[in-house]
């Protein structure tokens, strides 16, 4: 990682969540969560609509009264128990979907709005660092309604960065973007993030977004967190089913397991040693299946519907009565009614008890 400019050291600086839990009413949206943001990390917090990720960000920002449990930050409390540290005290930066910049001001002074408690020399050089950092120098006296979607999110990105908060929370700010500009901005932004060594916890429903742009990944379903860990970790080696689903397209068989191991219509597979004996789900992403040559322990499939999606093909294929989808890499497409014969990567595949 790059130096820091000085002052800009985040030291102690991080977010800690303590068995948190928030009721709306008789719905529990948050439920008992815990977890830790470190000074530079970028924590996605993943999950579908009304899963309590976005209530998760407002109580740590202090934009939902702490109903249960304790929030930190820096490693001071900021609420729990009797102590409830108003927003703009907690030293917070925020960046939502609407970018919410102010209309009637220019770039400069939009940058500028958080910065009421610095001199005037300081104010000017952090408006003229954070908008060179974001490509915005040229822009500095438009106003918002004269910039595109990706500049409207830099000045909003400059203007939470401006006043140098310990922690970002960054609620769904790309999904209005552009594919391609939205890949390009979030590079810039973790670009950004990781120069000023910012604990990030960043809400999305996106799995990609979470995978590009997070040191660690956690899961929420139903106001609970369902796993925790890198990208690479939760993506190989889900802890629930709804993981796994979440994360990508899966093929899913019924299975026994027997003596360690599960039989499969692609050969015997090593099962979890936690499951006993008895009734399982077998899930495996698209990948898994890898197309081989006759006779080299493959089943042989027959094409039903071949699709080329840029970089890879996605194939689907029956066999004995039940179909499944490959992603293979892009090349020619098999008409349909073709047989090709797969072998299953074990790497891609899942095994967890019954429902």
């Amino acid at each position: 990682m790059r130096d820091r400019p000085a002052g800009m050291q985040k030291q102690g600086a991080g977010l800690d969540l303590i068995a948190v839990s928030h009721d709306y009413g008789r719905r529990r949206a948050v439920d008992n969560i815990s977890f830790q943001v470190a000074p530079g990390e970028i924590l996605g917090l993943l999950g579908p609509s009304g899963c309590g990720k976005s209530t998760t960000l407002r109580l740590a920002a202090g934009l939902e009264d702490l109903q249960s449990g304790e929030v930190k930050i820096g490693g001071a409390v900021v609420a729990g128990g009797r102590v409830n540290i108003p927003t703009e005290r907690r030293h917070v930066g925020m960046v939502f979907q609407d970018h919410a910049l102010f209309p009637h001001i220019s770039v400069s002074q939009n940058i500028a709005f958080g910065l009421g408690a610095v001199s005037a020399a300081e104010r000017e050089a952090r408006i003229t660092l954070w908008a060179g950092r974001l490509g915005l120098p040229r822009l500095l006296q438009a106003y918002p309604h004269q910039l595109s979607g990706g500049e409207q999110q830099r000045v909003a990105l400059a203007r939470a960065m401006a006043p140098e908060p310990r922690v970002m929370l960054l609620d769904e700010p790309f999904s209005s973007l552009d594919s391609r500009l939205r890949d390009q901005i979030r590079d810039e932004t973790v670009d950004v993030l990781k120069l000023a060594g910012t604990a990030t916890l960043l809400v999305t429903h996106d799995p990609e977004e979470a995978m590009r742009m997070s040191d660690r990944i956690a899961i929420m379903q139903a106001g609970r967190i369902e796993q925790i860990d890198t990208p690479a970790q939760v993506y190989v080696a889900p802890a629930t089913p709804f993981v796994a689903r979440f994360l990508s397209e899966t093929n899913e068989l019924p299975v026994k397991v027997a003596g360690g191991s599960v039989d499969t219509p692609f050969g015997r597979l090593p099962a979890p040693a936690r499951l006993s004996d008895g009734a399982a789900l077998l899930m495996f992403r698209p990948e898994a299946l890898q197309e081989r040559a006759p006779g080299q322990g493959a089943t042989a499939f027959t094409v039903e519907r071949a699709m080329a999606l840029g970089a890879y093909r996605r194939l689907e294929v029956s066999a004995a009565g039940q179909r499944f989808a490959a992603r293979l890499p892009a090349g020619p497409l098999p008409p349909s009614g073709a047989v090709l014969h797969f072998g299953l990567n074990p790497d891609f595949c899942f095994v967890f008890p019954a429902a």
